[in-house]
């Protein structure tokens, strides 16, 4: 839809002039053409980088803030879910694609920096709402979000901006423009670093936590050596080194186990330990979700229980500091990200009216998170043992503790190239077209280890096999059975051909169709999971798929002459979007009802917009109404310490307007929303934090050893109850050991197994279990899908004479609450939430000096944008992300 609110709202500049109080239009390439805002016919915002200081907008995660129906939240495995209109990435999945395509300069960048970075020297940002598969790069079921980077010039310009705020931050970013040869040769340097002291605090280190350090620079160099060609090659590089917290805190009601299985009491501690899940479900602002982990209950609690490093929960009793930005850890946590990214852009007219356009480009992105798992420090030490000789052992990936201690490390290295040529005419008849074809190739290797003392000690005791080897090396590296590693070398080869034709059928009325063909092979090298198993290393498996999918769009605008408006846009437009599929982890291949791979997204996607300007363009007021038919949305469930993905169908339909005001000179006004209804259209699936759901018939077995928790019937388990708590249950039969349950949840306890497979069948004693019971997903919403965003901005521009002005900016944001998981329990809400900006600006022209103080999150908001359930093996805690605490400070640019 037209022309966002925020995009225009900036003080005055070259992007946004204006003659009294006449809004002008950010002139934008959403079609990979030039137009004006409110001529597009799509719902595109965009931001210059005016737009951007003003509103606060410093990197990719704060754009919400200024377009309906978007919400972002980082996610647990060092990426983001940037969401429209309910559509993003709830997979996790190294061969998964994004929902929202990021595109810098209109390539796309399936790795990126877009959320760590800052926006610096940027001619803008456009975010395009909706399926845009037609010219954009790959995959966008969601949506775009565009960064153009500004370009070189034909005039000498520069600036420098320093800022300095709370937390100690210190920003710096500036720009240079060189002309070297006149109408010919120039370049363009920029760059931006930040520093800044934690959001958070390490009370076991005494350390802040979640700080900045990073920089990032680029070099663009461009040059025209005749009329029919121009052309720019860029450099950018991205570093980041510091404390920054992948995940936030750890939320968990501590699960004590029963106390009693039917009429049978639980009297043996160990037997109840495992009859806990770890966590139970609560309302992530429950008081009592600060509680931690029932630590026994986990796969690397119930081997030191066993090897008797341990007696039981190490975390008995203990609540966590309110403060959701303070943790304990014996570590501080590590981030390091690097991305280098290479651009060669060629526009050749071939004739007056022909123009070829290629895009050339090439990603090298890297990062490595190391992390406390829990974030939280036990309340008791390691027994004495043979294991932990006084009190300790001595992990060669964490050192020598005397507590138990587990971290997990996510890293990454990728290399993408894309080369796209376009063809686009510009004839004086009544057709035109822009059609292309893109090739993308990608290697990612991606790596994620969790690392525990506990599973190396039950490694060097041979339980629950000898011969483990025990990786010496720290960071692990990879052929360690005494840590858990997920890996997958993932390979991307992607073509495309598309096309858009354009139809001027009347003067005011233009037909738009488009298709694209699409080809996207896949290949995983699937490692196996070879926790605490025998020898070293694995063979993977080699996992190949193709996706070969057809969309497009057609549609509609006209511009009606209207008496009442200055300028009016409607169009109607129906269009596909296409995300591909991937893989299920090899690994997963014994779990009931999962495939080896997921199948593709589709959005069929029916949209009406109208954009108009009124009160002689002093007001742009537009609308646009939606609905979508969903079909195969990808979501993943963390089971059998893997995750696997599955595909269920949903409706969205919603609304969305913007409006921006000027009704006297110098004061304006800006308002969005947005509306969502989300509704997911059947479908079932067992919701593992709630795997009995409240049947008294059914009891939670722990199977954390085993992979994944089980439940059985009530009365067989308080069957082995009675056997547990009766010692020896007949002569000559060995005493029922609580351990035996430790092995239920793998199948061999069911009815008709025997002596070799179940030690309870001489007994008569069986556990037929199950996964649990299935929940019905009719009707759910769609996760983090807020029904409702709305901001509203205000700013006014006192002039001074002499060329000095003050502008007073504020900006208010509210999303409504979503939930977090497909299930809209109690435990998957997440609430409202607000944001207030405050800025004043004293500005002189000619002396090219600007000097700003603001408040970003005036009130201290502390939102939880989203939480991350873990699996059973890690006791069902839920780590949340938290939007920024509040920020101030004063800002100084001087323009040359």
């Amino acid at each position: 839809m037209g022309v966002s609110a925020a995009a225009v709202t900036a003080v005055a500049g070259p992007a946004f002039a204006q003659a009294g109080n006449v809004i002008e239009e950010l002139v934008v390439t959403a079609q990979k053409r030039e137009e004006a805002l409110q001529d597009v016919p799509i719902a595109v915002s965009a931001f210059s980088q005016q737009s951007l200081e003003a509103q606060k907008i410093d990197g990719g995660p704060n754009l919400q803030t200024a377009i309906p129906n978007v919400t972002f939240s980082k996610t647990n495995f060092t990426s983001a879910n940037f969401q429209i209109r309910g559509v993003g990435s709830k997979v996790v999945s190294g061969a998964s694609d994004q929902g929202v395509g990021v595109h810098q300069n209109n390539a796309p960048l399936t790795a990126n920096r877009l959320f760590e970075a800052e926006f610096y020297d940027v001619e803008r940002v456009e975010v395009l709402r909706g399926p845009q598969g037609t010219l954009y790069g790959r995959n966008a079921t969601g949506g775009v979000v565009n960064v153009i980077t500004a370009k070189p010039t034909d005039i000498f310009e520069a600036n420098i901006r320093g800022e300095l705020g709370n937390y100690n931050t210190r920003r710096l970013r500036g720009m240079i423009n060189l002309p070297i040869v006149e109408d010919k040769v120039a370049l363009r340097v920029a760059g931006s670093m930040i520093k800044r002291d934690g959001f958070g605090e390490n009370l076991t280190t005494g350390n802040d936590v979640d700080d900045r350090d990073l920089w990032a620079a680029r070099a663009t160099l461009s040059f025209t050596p005749t009329e029919g060609i121009r052309a720019w090659l860029s450099y950018e590089h991205f570093d980041e080194d510091d404390k920054r917290a992948r995940v936030g805190k750890q939320l968990c009601v501590k699960d004590l186990g029963p106390t009693s299985v039917g009429p049978v009491p639980v009297s043996n501690p160990f037997a109840r330990i495992l009859l806990s899940q770890g966590c139970k479900s609560a309302h992530v602002n429950d008081p009592t979700s600060l509680g931690t982990v029932n630590g026994g209950a986990t796969l690397a609690g119930i081997p030191s229980i066993v090897t008797g490093i341990l007696s039981g929960d190490p975390y008995a009793g203990k609540m966590q500091n309110p403060d959701l930005r303070k943790i304990e850890s014996f570590q501080d946590p590590q981030y390091r990200a690097k991305a280098d990214v290479w651009m060669f852009n060629l526009e050749l007219d071939i004739t007056d009216n022909l123009t070829l356009t290629s895009l050339t480009s090439f990603n090298k992105d890297s990062y490595f998170t190391f992390q406390d798992y829990n974030r939280i420090t036990p309340v008791t030490n390691f027994n004495p043992s043979p294991l932990t000789p006084g009190g300790f052992f001595t992990d060669p990936q964490l050192g020598r503790l005397n507590q138990l201690a587990t971290f997990d490390i996510s890293s990454s290295d990728t290399e993408q190239f894309s080369q796209e040529l376009r063809l686009q005419s510009n004839f004086d008849g009544p057709v035109n077209f822009n059609i292309g074809a893109i090739h993308l190739k990608l290697d990612q290797d991606t790596n994620y280890y969790v690392m525990s003392n506990g599973l190396t000690a039950a490694a060097a005791a041979g339980f629950p096999a000898p011969g483990v080897y025990i990786d010496p090396n720290s960071p692990p590296a990879g052929d360690g059975h005494n840590y858990y590693r997920s890996a997958g070398p993932y390979f991307l080869n992607a073509t495309a051909a598309f096309g858009e034709v354009y139809w001027q059928v009347l003067d005011n009325l233009k037909i738009t169709g488009g298709l694209r063909y699409t080809n996207d092979e896949k290949r995983v090298d699937s490692l196996p999971n070879v926790l605490l198993s025998p020898g070293r290393g694995g063979r993977p498996t080699i996992q190949r798929v193709t996706f070969k999918e057809t969309t497009g769009r057609l549609g509609f605008d006209w511009k009606p002459d209207l008496a009442f408006t200055d300028d009016t846009l409607v169009y109607a437009f129906y269009s596909k979007g296409y995300k591909a599929g991937g893989f299920n982890p090899a690994s997963a291949a014994g779990i009931a009802g999962i495939q080896q791979t997921f199948d593709p997204e589709f959005v069929n996607a029916y949209e009406i917009g109208l954009k108009n300007t009124l009160l002689g363009g002093s007001l742009l007021l537009n609308a646009t109404g939606f609905y979508y038919d969903y079909e195969g949305y990808q979501i993943s469930k963390i089971a059998a310490r893997t995750s696997v993905n599955e595909n269920i169908d949903a409706k969205i339909k919603g609304v969305e307007l913007e409006a921006i005001w000027e009704p006297i000179r110098n004061l304006r006004f800006n308002g969005t929303f947005g509306y969502l209804d989300t509704e997911i259209t059947g479908g079932s699936s067992v919701d593992t934090l709630n795997r009995t759901q409240g049947n008294p018939a059914l009891t939670l077995i722990n199977g954390a050893l085993i992979g994944a928790n089980c439940v059985a019937p009530t009365a067989q388990v308080a069957a082995v109850m009675s056997l547990i708590n009766n010692g020896f249950p007949a002569a000559g039969v060995p005493p029922v050991n609580p351990a035996y349950l430790i092995n239920a949840c793998g199948g061999g306890y069911r009815t008709g197994s025997t002596a070799a497979t179940n030690p309870l069948a001489p007994l008569g004693v069986f556990l037929d279990t199950t996964d649990g019971v299935a929940v019905s997903l009719d009707g759910k919403e769609l996760p983090n899908a807020a029904k409702t965003t709305f901001s509203i901005g205000a700013q006014y521009t006192w002039e001074f004479g002499n060329a000095w002005e003050a502008v007073i900016r504020g900006d208010y944001y509210r999303q409504d609450d979503s939930y977090a998981r497909i299930y809209n329990t109690v435990a998957d809400h997440l609430p409202a939430w607000e944001n207030v900006n405050l800025s004043l600006r004293l500005s002189n022209n000619d002396m090219g000096l600007d000097v700003e103080a603001y408040v970003k999150n005036l009130t201290d908001e502390e939102a939880i944008t989203d939480a991350y359930l873990t699996d059973d093996s890690s006791g069902l805690f839920r780590n949340i992300f938290l939007s920024e605490p509040r920020t101030y400070g004063v800002a100084v640019t001087k323009r040359f």
